[in-house]
């Protein structure tokens, strides 16, 4: 199976290929990057159609290398990817978010939703269903050390923020720049902690993994 995985941050591409080398290592991957859509993002403050058209080119470019799925691993363009989805229809494309939003809701009732991309905070929330109860927590600061390099500070930030949601009945790690910090988070909280990438990796087996 060939595997298009399309980032906005460089950050996303060890964490989502370590996923995959421990639950589906036959899978072939390749990587497209755009690193501008986030800042474009921030800089625009809201999705536009002409970032939806940036999304479907994308995923037309990847189907025409052959792909036989697509992974988006960047938190806060839903409705784009959604566009790619229905694009490219039967073609499993996949949210970020979905596969961990499922695990999260058959985990408990009272979730806690870690970002370090404040407008991931705004796009998130509404794919959850409204029979949860969302606690957002924003490790402010952790995405711009993770820009310079500095992995370690990075960590740290994101397991302090991660202390305010301790009532929770389980942590949801936004970002899959944010994998990597998983177990620290569960050792100071207490409480059981979902990554994106694992979750995504293991529905899009599922998925394919029998063709």
């Amino acid at each position: 199976m060939r595997i298009t995985l399309i980032h906005a941050l460089k950050h996303s591409i060890v964490p989502i290929e370590a996923s995959f080398a421990k639950h589906w290592p036959e899978a072939r991957l390749m990587n497209l990057l755009d690193d501008s859509l986030s800042a474009d993002l921030a800089r625009d403050g809201k999705l536009t159609g002409r970032m939806t058209e940036r999304f479907l080119t994308m995923g037309r470019y990847a189907a025409g290398t052959g792909a036989d799925g697509i992974l988006f691993t960047c938190s806060a363009f839903g409705p784009c990817i959604e566009a790619v989805a229905r694009a490219q229809a039967p073609m499993p494309v996949l949210r970020p978010n979905e596969a961990m939003i499922e695990q999260a809701v058959a985990k408990g009732k009272r979730i806690g939703l870690l970002s370090t991309f404040p407008p991931t905070l705004v796009s998130m929330p509404p794919e959850f269903p409204s029979s949860v109860t969302l606690v957002p927590k924003l490790a402010e600061g952790a995405l711009a050390a993770l820009d310079r390099g500095d992995r370690a500070e990075h960590d740290r930030i994101v397991v302090e923020a991660s202390r305010d949601l301790r009532d929770c009945d389980l942590i949801a790690l936004a970002q899959y720049s944010m994998a990597p910090a998983a177990e620290r988070v569960a050792e100071v909280t207490g409480r059981e902690v979902l990554t994106t990438p694992d979750s995504a990796v293991l529905k899009l087996k599922a998925i394919l993994g029998g063709r």
